[in-house]
C-alpha cells in the first residue's frame, strides 16, 4: 500500500490532457509587500493565457465575461519559471469556459513542478459595438 502525498508535494510531470499556452518568469518589480509575487499581477497572466484557446474561436474580439473560480494554491516567488495550461470546459453559442492551471518550477528545484494556481474564466466574442456574437468555430467539449 503506497503513502499518500500532500496535495502540494512536487510534481515530475506537468499536464499531458491540457495545452500549454503561455510560460514566463515573475520578476522582482511583481512583487506585493510579503516579497512574494502580486496576486494581481497572477490573475493577470491566467486572463492572459486563458484567453488563447478561445481567441482560436472567436476569430475576432472578444471579452472575459466572468471568472468562475479562482484558487491561489501555493506562493509564487520570484524566478519561477511559470507554465500555464488550458483546456475548454464548456462551449456556447457565444461564450467559451476555460481551465486554466498555473505550475510553478522553482529555480532550486528545476525539474519538480508545483500546482500555484487555478482558474476557471468565460471569454465571450463580441461585436464592433461590444455584444456578444456567435463564435466564427465551434469548439468541441
Amino acid at each position: 500500500m503506497s503513502t499518500p502525498t500532500p496535495a502540494d508535494a512536487p510534481l515530475k510531470s506537468l499536464p499531458a490532457d491540457m495545452e500549454l499556452v503561455l510560460k514566463v518568469i515573475p520578476m522582482p518589480a511583481d512583487t506585493n509587500s510579503n516579497g512574494d509575487i502580486f496576486g494581481g499581477w497572477v490573475m493577470a497572466q491566467v486572463d492572459l493565457a486563458g484567453s488563447v484557446i478561445p481567441a482560436r474561436y472567436a476569430r475576432g474580439r472578444m471579452a472575459t465575461v466572468a471568472v468562475n473560480e479562482f484558487i491561489f494554491k501555493q506562493p509564487v516567488r520570484v524566478g519561477d519559471i511559470l507554465s500555464f495550461y488550458a483546456a475548454v470546459t464548456r462551449a456556447g453559442r457565444t461564450s467559451v469556459t476555460v481551465k486554466v492551471e498555473v505550475f510553478a518550477e522553482r529555480i532550486r528545484q528545476q525539474g519538480e513542478y508545483v500546482k500555484v494556481t487555478e482558474a476557471m474564466l468565460t471569454y465571450v466574442a463580441i461585436d464592433e459595438n461590444g455584444r456578444p456574437r456567435p463564435l466564427a468555430d465551434a469548439p468541441a467539449g
